[in-house]
């Protein structure tokens, strides 16, 4: 199982890489997402680099790679789920299965009814899962839930964990694990410090490859609808483990305000010196106006794209490199120093006030993911613009990391009989409803008149009862399944189409990391702190209380510490799949 692009999610991996403020009002499920994307994923190693620990009566199962083994054996192996799209309005600006999101200029008038029936059973259904903004009203006083429970047919008692900065999802998740009574519904996130993963799933949750793999994924007409690039991140060991968490596979950019660059003939770049020249010209000190956010850690990996790095590994007549180790990564670190020494950063690491400062006009950009951007530009006023990665210097070819397109994966625990199995996947079908859908439109915005009405020109506007209910409800069921993205920007037309263009342009330079779908012992265990440590020594370099001599330190430890046993785990899982692919062509 691979990375998730893991060097572009660490703006609050350092201590000084400007932690953003959040919302807590959005009008957007996605803004439980937006607040994902900036907390303390370090090294998000995709679902296998996450795993489980306080698994004491696992020992059994413990044994290292012997206990799940033959990881590269076991993928080759499985039929990742027939993609069917959805039968949904058309959207005014069409998406595809390459990452390209569908876009709507207005809300559809005629929707869909994808859940024919309630998939429920009568019985109640518990889940464990998390919510990063104001927690929900309980059950019994809130009306959007209990709507949610009867279009179900069964009471979804949800065990909401409330993020408080403090690994309180990793706590609780232990705890529960510990306690043998496990939810019939887990959310499993691409890493929060959680270990031992493919030991937890083989001894506590059910295969469901043969529910989904293949054709049979068809009797859920939703999850048939979710990508392949999302599926690849719930494959551990050869086995379907859970249900993707749906997310946009556009990765990381760099958000601009335009009025800030108009001085300098706007935000189109020749060169990486072009960028630092002008960065340097509208720098101004005196007034308080800076180019930068001071997310060092991300901005050197936007920069990396622009030298031309890969998208965490180079994979070449089946040898991988790291992008630590290449000449590229290098030149955009080198770049990044001399991007600090001229002070084009925000002065103060801390800042928490990033997107009112783009609004000011005292803040030239800022690095967001791209599904949090959306949440962005329904939430401030201000002329948006994206940088679309640009050649370095010449003779480079810029890239775009694609992101994994999930936050983890549902899986459903061996303590609900496997008879049960189908009425539990019919239940996140039903949550994994895309946008054009009578179960979209409740999913997000509640009972119309309650908790959202119809403008004159056919929007859907919250009302205060639907932030107070549907917003805060639909968070937490966000992290059980999610629809695939989709641009919907309620009276910003144009912008809808701006971006629509901007992920074009973006698709057409976008790279995905050569193992994506792909699993390594040492990277479930080992991973996230490799990835942490060389992280932030890579932020002493650019912060200046390292030397740039002192990256051959970093990576060596990186090296020694497990990278090198990753890369021939992943080498070994790429060698198994190509001979498996040929075996096939010669029958």
């Amino acid at each position: 199982m691979p990375p998730q692009q893991s060097d572009r999610q660490q703006e609050n991996s350092a201590r000084a890489t400007g932690r953003r403020e959040t919302r807590t009002d959005s009008p957007s499920v996605f803004a439980a997402l937006n607040r994902l994307d900036r907390r303390r994923f370090l090294g998000v190693a995709g679902a296998a680099g996450i795993a489980a620990t306080g698994l004491g009566t696992l020992t059994a199962c413990t044994t290292g790679t012997s206990a799940t083994g033959k990881g590269a054996e076991g993928f080759r192996k499985v039929k990742l789920p027939t993609y069917v799209p959805a039968n949904v309005a058309p959207a005014d600006l069409a998406g595809n299965a390459q990452g390209l999101d569908a876009a709507y200029l207005r809300y559809p008038k005629k929707l869909v009814r994808s859940v024919p029936k309630p998939p429920g059973d009568g019985d109640s259904i518990s889940a464990l899962t998390e919510t990063f903004t104001t927690p929900a009203p309980a059950m019994d006083r809130n009306r959007y839930w209990k709507e949610l429970n009867k279009r179900l047919g069964s009471d979804l008692k949800m065990n909401i964990v409330v993020d408080s900065g403090a690994d309180a999802y990793l706590t609780k998740f232990n705890a529960i694990i510990a306690s043998g009574d496990i939810p019939d519904l887990v959310w499993f996130p691409p890493n929060q410090g959680l270990r031992k993963v493919p030991q937890l799933l083989q001894a506590k949750f059910h295969d469901l490859t043969s529910h989904l793999s293949g054709d049979a994924v068809k009797k859920y007409p939703n999850l048939a609808n979710l990508p392949d690039y999302a599926w690849k991140t719930a494959v551990i060991n050869g086995k379907i483990a859970g249900v993707p968490v749906a997310y946009g596979r556009m990765g990381q950019i760099y958000v601009v305000n335009e009025d800030f660059w108009k001085p300098v003939g706007g935000y189109a770049f020749d060169s990486a010196q072009d960028f630092l020249d002008k960065g340097k010209e509208l720098l101004d000190t005196r007034r308080k106006k800076y180019v930068l956010e001071p997310a060092y850690v991300n901005a050197h990996n936007m920069f990396a794209q622009w030298f031309g790095a890969p998208s965490s590994w180079r994979l070449d007549g089946g040898k991988l490199t790291a992008r630590y180790e290449t000449d590229e990564y290098f030149e955009a670190l080198e770049f990044a120093v001399k991007v600090f020494k001229a002070g084009l950063f925000w002065p103060d690491p801390n800042l928490t006030t990033t997107r009112e400062k783009m609004a000011q006009g005292t803040l030239g950009a800022y690095v967001q993911s791209f599904p949090s951007f959306l949440v962005d530009v329904k939430t401030y006023e201000f002329p948006f613009g994206v940088i679309v990665p640009f050649a370095a210097k010449p003779g480079v070819t810029a890239h775009f990391d694609f992101g994994a397109g999930s936050v983890g994966f549902t899986a459903i625990s061996k303590g609900a009989d496997s008879k049960r199995i189908p009425t539990l996947l019919g239940v996140l079908d039903y949550l994994a409803a895309p946008f054009g859908t009578e179960e979209r439109l409740f999913l997000e915005n509640g009972v119309e008149g309650t908790h959202h009405k119809r403008t004159g020109d056919g929007d859907v506007v919250l009302t205060d009862k639907g932030n107070a209910e549907a917003v805060t409800t639909a968070m937490p069921l966000a992290f059980l399944a999610n629809a695939p993205e989709y641009l919907y920007l309620p009276g910003k037309s144009d912008l809808t189409r701006r971006i629509h263009g901007w992920q074009q342009e973006l698709l057409k330079i976008g790279q995905a990391s050569p193992v994506i779908g792909h699993y390594s012992d040492t990277n479930a265990d080992k991973g996230a702190s490799l990835t942490k440590a060389l992280n932030d020594g890579v932020l002493d370099i650019i912060a200046g209380r390292k030397s740039l001599s002192d990256f051959d330190g970093l990576l060596k430890s990186w090296r020694s510490g497990g990278g090198d046993r990753i890369r021939r785990e992943y080498e070994e899982s790429l060698a198994s799949e190509k001979k498996g692919k040929q075996g096939k062509q010669a029958k």
